[in-house]
């Protein structure tokens, strides 16, 4: 019960935005129900001003429902295929992956960006946005008003990326029949997890590809999503030898490091829902029997969508400054351009 009191509000709010979204996004699937959530939002919270009663719920939202629209495309794609899919697009991870990081150092020592926003917004840029955000911050001691500002800077890209990527990976030439070359596009160039499904959507959408898109792509950034763990650790390192350096003091660099924090459980549950299927498959069941867990999929994601932009101030971002955005729309070219590049090098598109 009190779980209802807490968050019920806010999932209804987010439930009313996401049902007329899914159906748009039917009637004009060039846009994509995920799309027209994310601007519904950000356009009812200009307005909406006091959200106390629903924010629990809309924070339940972007971040459980989401996870658990992840976990439910687990239902219906076969584990071998996500083992090929994860080999084939790691090459495109690291070299993205490092391309951002690297930026990020440069413009850093270049602009005289703040170490912890720089590091923020590298982190989110190359893994996955928000959630790599919030595993990093406590290990390199950010405060609030620097995780606000990151979060805010990978938000503004995420939203550009779910809206703009769709069309132009159809202006460059990506294959309409197959959503193998997006989706690998999607999954290694866009931030966060929520835009990478938002644009994914969108471009099965676009071309009726079911979910074929979508599939790919989630598990493309599923795989990246593992760099949280390597990046984090080498950050508590790099934090505990300065504190040790500069103060004196063993270990306090480390302070707030929690492995288990840093880790995306959900993966877990996304790869035991494959094991499911792939068993279930090789059993002889029909993928039919799937289809309707990868439905509700669909509409999760739209509502955390929604919540999304719920949670998103486009006039706080502006008024914070150009130069953490300047960064992000830095690495943001420069992963776009090297998953491009590589697609090319391997023969992928």
């Amino acid at each position: 019960m009190n779980f209802l009191k807490k968050n019920l509000p806010g999932l209804l709010v987010c439930f009313a935005i996401a049902l007329p979204s899914w159906y748009l996004g039917r009637l004009f699937p060039v846009v994509g129900g995920a799309v027209i959530a994310i601007l519904a939002g950000m356009l009812i919270t200009l307005f909406w001003k006091n959200k106390a009663s629903a924010d629990a719920g809309i924070r339940y939202t972007s971040k459980w429902i989401l996870q658990a629209a992840v976990v439910l495309l687990g239902f219906g794609m076969d584990l071998n295929v996500i083992l090929e899919t994860g080999k084939q697009s790691l090459p495109i991870i690291v070299c993205t992956i490092s391309t951002s990081l690297i930026l990020a150092y440069v413009l850093h020592r270049i602009m005289h960006i703040p170490g912890n926003i720089s590091t923020l917004v590298g982190v989110g840029s190359s893994i996955c946005g928000g959630s790599a955000i919030a595993a990093t911050a406590p290990v390199i001691g950010a405060d609030d008003d620097e995780v606000a500002q990151a979060i805010s800077v990978i938000f503004f890209f995420n939203v550009l990326a779910a809206i703009f990527f769709p069309m132009f990976g159809h202006a460059i030439g990506f294959s309409t029949t197959s959503g193998e070359a997006f989706g690998i596009f999607a999954g290694t160039a866009v931030n966060d997890t929520s835009s990478v499904t938002a644009a994914a959507s969108t471009w099965d959408s676009m071309w009726g590809l079911g979910s074929a898109t979508l599939d790919k792509a989630v598990t493309v950034k599923l795989t990246r999503t593992l760099a949280i763990i390597p990046i984090t650790l080498v950050l508590a390192l790099v934090r505990s030898h300065r504190a040790k350096k500069e103060q004196g003091q063993d270990g306090t660099g480390a302070q707030g490091f929690s492995l288990r924090k840093a880790f995306p459980f959900f993966i877990l549950w996304f790869m035991l829902a494959s094991v499911i299927t792939t068993v279930a498959l090789n059993l002889g069941v029909s993928a039919a029997v799937f289809s309707p867990l990868k439905e509700l999929s669909k509409f999760f994601i739209v509502m955390a969508m929604a919540a999304i932009g719920l949670n998103s101030n486009i006039v706080k971002l502006v008024r914070t400054g150009g130069k953490p955005i300047l960064m992000g729309a830095v690495c943001w070219a420069g992963i776009t351009a090297v998953s491009l590049l590589m697609q090319r090098f391997l023969g992928i598109w």
